[in-house]
């Protein structure tokens, strides 16, 4: 593959890290856009260049993209306590915006957005395809549906641009899922629950390798694609992958959902007006009882996508590094 200059915004984060460094070492040149104070440690590579800006701030995302053959837009707010929702609409769509602006104004070959499996909501009828209805559960969700729209209206106006909506990333180096492994490691897990609802995991080397190919397939323009792992295993099976590696029996505690659903409900109604994160809430609870499964035939027929990673691998892999950083104490 010829090499290009690309601007990845939020390479400071998990899945933006991870493709910044993947496009370094297939010896493209890399911008990455880091707000000041941000850790930039593992961007250290010969091929990366670190420009400072914010997505909220057009001029800084338009002087990040002069040059740039191609803008992988990785960047988002997403769940975190203290923020109005007027934040979520302001990064997540408003910056959207500058980066489609700021590639029709440098002239990139194309743009490829970070979108999420999320926008679907709770899936009634699994699996689910691009084309299922659209039914986002909390702001950080609608505010993914917004900014797609952005896209879209963009797209209308003859804009190169490609969607993918990830499904749940994991991985070594993120934190999402330690508080999972952490309890069942810890022997304080218990299924809220059946366990049979279907999350359809992706790890970030599918994930990475996914998007490479939004960024290089000429009959992905215009598209948008699901991109998850090679199964969706359900919550007992990802449990049951986690004891195995963690050579511990499978958690036998099983407990009703309406009663931590209607906690949950206490937890934020006391602690959302102070701008506290609840040690308990609705979405949590939602996490045990929403299908998430995702069709990814599109992605594979289309951009060739082949997910190596099965959740048994990939979740040991995860535990592993927690271990080796110690998180598992």
């Amino acid at each position: 593959m010829q090499s290009f200059r690309c601007l990845v915004t939020g390479a400071t984060g998990f899945t933006g890290g991870h493709l910044a460094q993947a496009l370094a070492n297939d010896g493209h040149q890399v911008r990455a856009l880091v707000r000041p104070g941000s850790k930039t440690d593992h961007l250290r590579h010969p091929n990366i260049e670190l420009i400072g800006g914010q997505l909220t701030d057009a001029k800084a995302v338009e002087a990040a993209a002069q040059g740039c053959d191609k803008i992988f837009h990785i960047a988002a707010v997403f769940r975190t306590a203290g923020h109005p929702d007027s934040h979520y609409y302001d990064v997540n769509v408003g910056g959207t915006v500058n980066v489609l602006e700021a590639a029709r104004r440098a002239g990139c070959e194309r743009v490829v957005h970070c979108s999420t499996g999320g926008v679907h909501g709770h899936i009634e009828d699994p699996p689910a395809a691009e084309t299922y209805r659209l039914k986002p559960d909390d702001v950080y969700q609608r505010s993914k549906v917004e900014a797609e729209k952005a896209v879209q209206a963009a797209v209308g106006q003859g804009q190169r641009v490609v969607v993918f909506r990830p499904g749940a990333i994991y991985g070594e180096g993120d934190l999402r899922f330690l508080k999972l492994f952490g309890s069942i490691a810890k022997k304080r897990f218990f299924m809220i629950g059946p366990g049979t609802p279907r999350l359809h995991l992706v790890h970030v080397d599918d994930l990475v390798a996914g998007i490479k190919l939004c960024g290089s397939v000429d009959s992905a323009l215009g598209e948008t694609f699901l991109l998850a792992g090679p199964e969706a295993p359900t919550l007992n099976e990802i449990v049951r992958h986690a004891s195995e590696y963690l050579r511990l029996p499978p958690p036998g505690v099983r407990i009703p959902v309406w009663p931590v659903y209607s906690a949950a409900w206490l937890c934020e109604m006391l602690c959302v007006p102070l701008r506290i994160n609840p040690p308990l809430h609705r979405r949590r609870v939602g996490f045990f009882t929403h299908h998430r499964e995702f069709d990814i035939s599109k992605a594979r027929r289309v951009l060739g996508f082949t997910p190596q990673v099965t959740p048994r691998e990939g979740i040991a892999r995860t535990i592993r590094w927690y271990a080796d950083e110690g998180y598992l104490r």
